[in-house]
């Protein structure tokens, strides 16, 4: 009895987490539009509680990614460069009730900013 309690109220505390906070974990396809450019990656989030960790690939490079989630707000970073110049890249995104990320994302040191969609990959789902 006392491990069917127990089974009952870990299931009930796992359903009401899960139920305001959605789960990121996963293969995402990120469309980037930056300063008039437009660009592809694939990231993998991992999600731990309320800590997002993972990596993104472009075409030539995979680079790990930190951030964080608040409910369906969500942030998150990475370290890259350009022509040998180090940046950072700052996304700040909003998840939407159809399972879509979107958001605008800011090159640091630069102060452009531009806009970004991510949906679950395709790839993710085979």
């Amino acid at each position: 009895m006392k491990t069917l309690l127990a089974s009952a109220a870990l299931l009930f505390s796992s359903t009401a987490f899960g139920a305001g906070t959605p789960s990121l974990t996963g293969l995402w396809s990120v469309h980037n539009s930056i300063a008039g450019s437009e660009s592809d990656q694939e990231c993998k989030f991992v999600q731990t509680d309320d800590k997002l960790a993972g990596n993104c690939k472009s075409a030539d490079k995979e680079v790990q990614v930190t951030g964080s989630l608040d409910g369906k707000k969500l942030t998150w970073k990475y370290e890259s460069e350009y022509n040998g110049t180090p940046l950072t890249l700052i996304y700040t995104a909003t998840l939407d009730d159809s399972g879509k990320i979107s958001g605008s994302v800011e090159v640091q040191p630069f102060g452009v900013t531009g806009d970004f969609t991510a949906t679950p990959s395709k790839e993710g789902a085979k």
